[in-house]
Parts: structure tokens; sequence; C-alpha cells
């Protein structure tokens, strides 16, 4: 960057932009970015409020310099390989409540707010946000929504778009725009919030955001059955087509089922939130169903069963070292035992209802290439979350082998017509 774009970045700073130069940096900035980009950023920077975002992203814009958009940066090395990149803009000081209608269980909040702090906020009302997403401690709901990013609640609750009634942003010319609103009848911008939910930053940067939020339930429990794969697949389907209603169904391959220390062999835990006699009945019948299966079953609840579904999140977001290998991947529902059987280096996990899960690999890339093909075989995909960057650079991270590719490269020209917002991350370069 030269000295004099350097110059009107630096004329913009007050109390409502703070503008760092990278070689004051904090570490923990430096360290989160070190296997994202090959080359450092010139500036990060803080916005406090919408205007000095848009102030910003408007230069920006002007002098066609590379932005990256973040949160708290916990997922800065999720997708592609970046391009040179000359600002980061993270919008971790806009972190407050805009409105929260208690009695229409709607809240609207800024992008940068910490989903572990709203549902702390939520809680006292006796309602949560049914989203479950890696680094849930660090995770802002901004970068939640631009990685599309749920987790096991999508049995019951479904993906981060059917939670989502508005958004608002920041476009790449650094006007604002906003779509939906705060009702839950209210579908107007409707596209444009399934634009925006995974997009990576790549189309705008999210400023608030307008959620639905559900009522807190008054027991749950845990069940996990672990057995020999062709059990487990039975249990699966017969758990798909029975009329209990848990709000998560995930199945684990033997490996992670081991790294648990739960026992030998695959397996299936599923969680129940409901009344107290509900959530009762809904396990005696699974633990039944198990039973006459041949699994084995056993039942967590209160600090037990969250400190399993923690370890299980933890364990699969965590790399165990430089060379691991996360992916998101996708299959049809009665293909995800068989994949998951075939995972023989590694650790993984599919959501029992959409086939959508993850696997974290300890391996070479041919390792990637098997798992990708076979995903693809049932209809699916892998795309790498993460992982160094030499083996992105030898298996393209997204594997995206549908005909859309043009139609997602007219909308990043309509959107962003320079290139400025996050160049290279998405799908074909995007």
């Amino acid at each position: 960057m030269n000295q004099e774009y350097a110059s009107k970045i630096e004329g913009l700073s007050d109390s409502n932009l703070e503008i760092i130069n990278w070689e004051h940096t904090p570490p923990e900035w430096q360290e989160k970015l070190k296997n994202t980009l090959a080359t450092p950023p010139n500036y990060l920077i803080y916005p406090h409020n919408n205007e000095a975002l848009a102030k910003i992203i408007k230069l920006a814009n002007k002098h066609g310099l590379t932005v990256m958009p973040c949160g708290s940066g916990s997922k800065l090395n999720w997708g592609g390989l970046r391009q040179d990149i000359d600002l980061v803009v993270s919008t971790q000081k806009l972190n407050q409540i805009i409105d929260h209608a208690v009695g229409d269980l709607t809240v609207t909040v800024e992008a940068g707010l910490k989903l572990k702090k709203l549902q702390e906020i939520l809680q006292q009302a006796g309602q949560f946000l049914p989203l479950d997403p890696a680094y849930p401690h660090d995770a802002t709901v901004g970068g939640i929504v631009a990685t599309a990013d749920a987790g096991s609640w999508r049995q019951r609750y479904g993906g981060v778009r059917d939670m989502l009634l508005g958004v608002s942003f920041i476009r790449a010319d650094g006007e604002m725009a906003k779509a939906g609103g705060r009702v839950v009848k209210n579908v107007a911008g409707y596209d444009l919030m399934k634009l925006f939910t995974g997009s990576y930053g790549t189309l705008g940067i999210i400023s608030q955001l307008t959620f639905r939020v559900y009522p807190l339930l008054s027991s749950s429990t845990t069940v996990v059955l672990i057995g020999e794969q062709n059990a487990i697949a039975t249990a699966h389907q017969t758990l798909l087509k029975s009329s209990l209603t848990p709000t998560a169904a995930d199945l684990l391959s033997a490996s992670l089922v081991q790294g648990l220390n739960l026992g030998v062999g695959m397996g299936l835990i599923v969680g129940f939130q409901s009344i107290r006699e509900s959530v009762q009945a809904q396990a005696n019948d699974l633990e039944t169903m198990g039973k006459n299966l041949g699994l084995t079953s056993s039942l967590y609840r209160d600090r037990d069963e969250e400190n399993l579904w923690e370890r299980l999140r933890e364990i699969m977001t965590i790399s165990g070292s430089d060379r691991g290998i996360t992916c998101k991947i996708g299959t049809l529902p009665n293909a995800a035992v068989k994949i998951l059987g075939s995972l023989n280096q590694g650790l993984g996990m599919i959501h029992g209802s959409s086939g959508l899960g993850r696997l974290y690999l300890e391996s070479e890339v041919s390792v990637v290439k098997k798992m990708r093909s076979l995903c693809v075989e049932h209809q699916g995909f892998l795309s790498i979350l993460t992982a160094p960057a030499v083996v992105k650079k030898q298996v393209e991270p997204w594997g995206y082998q549908g005909n859309a590719l043009k139609i997602m490269q007219q909308i990043k020209q309509q959107f962003d017509p320079q290139n400025i917002l996050n160049p290279g991350v998405f799908v074909g370069g995007i």
C-alpha cells in the first residue's frame, strides 16, 4: 500500500473507528492469520458503529483496497486461500443488542455480538437461539451467518437461514442496505438473507441481524447407542421414520466413539428436550430400540450431558496438529453410515436428518480426495474448512461440481464489481 492510501486510512481514525497498523496488531491476530495469508495485511480496523464501518468500506472501494471482514477471527482460515488483503475489518466492537421482542420471540443484534453472550441474555428471558456452531465461546453471530455454521440442533430447528428474519449490511460501495424485518411473518428480502447466509463476507459486510428465538425447554436427556455398523444404520433409519422428536441426532464414526471414550463401534448420539415426562418416555423408547438391535446404550443428564456435547464439539473443531484437516461434508442421509464406515483414518460425524457433517483428517491429501469422491458418489460434497496452505494448493477447497458457478460469479459482480471483499475465499476463487 502506498503512502497516499495509508495516510487517507489513518486520517479516518477517530473514537468510532479504531485503526491499528499491522506492526502493532495484537499477537493473537497475527497468529490467526499466519496460515491464512501469504503476506500480512496493512491494517486491523475496528469500527464502533455502522457509520464508521460504512466509512472505511467506502474508502476501500474508492481506492480498490481489498478487505477481509470478520468478527472475532475464529474462522479466518475457513474456505479458499485469500488473495493479498489490505485491510482486516473486524465487527467485534459492534456487539450490542438492538431490540429483544420477548413476546414476539425475536431479537435484533449487531453482528459482532458473541453467541455465548447472546445466549446468556436470552436465557434471562427463558429463551435461546438454537445454533450450535464451532468455537461457541468465541463465534460472533455475524460470523456464524457468514459461514452458515449451525450444528447438531439442525435436527429439530433447521439451519441458520431458517432462524434469520432480517439482515442489515454494508455494501461494497460503502452504502447501507437491509432485507427482511423484525416480524416473524415478514418475508420481504428473503432472497438476500439466503444469499448472505454462507457467503463468507464476499457480498457485503453484515452489520445487524434479526433472529427468531425459542423458549427454553425444561428437561433434556441424551442417549448414546453404540455397536456394529449395520445395527447403527438400522437404528438411524428407524429413528428417522419414528414418531420420536429429538433435538439432535448425530452419527459418529468408530474412531470418534473411541476418542470420546464411549466404547467400541459406531455411534448414534440423540438428544431430547421437552417436558420431563416426554423426554423420559422418548429416551426409554430409543433405549428399547437399541437393545432390540443388540446395541449398548448410555444415558446422560445434567452436567454429564453438557460435558458430552462439549467434548464432541471440541474434538471435531480443534486441530490436533498443524497437519490437521477439517472438512464439511454432505451426503444423502441413508448413505451417512457407509461414509463414516469408510473413514479408516480420522474422525467423523454426520447429522442424521440432513446428511451434513464434519470430518477431521490427520492424514495425506489422498484421504481427502478419497472421501470427497465417496461423498460425490452419494450426491454430496466435501469442502475443506481448515488445512495447511500446501494442502489447499493441492486440493481445491470447495470441490464444487455443480452448474451454478456462472450465476455465482454474476452475483459477485453485481454486489462487488471491484472484487474487494474477501477475494479468493469462495467457490471458484470468488
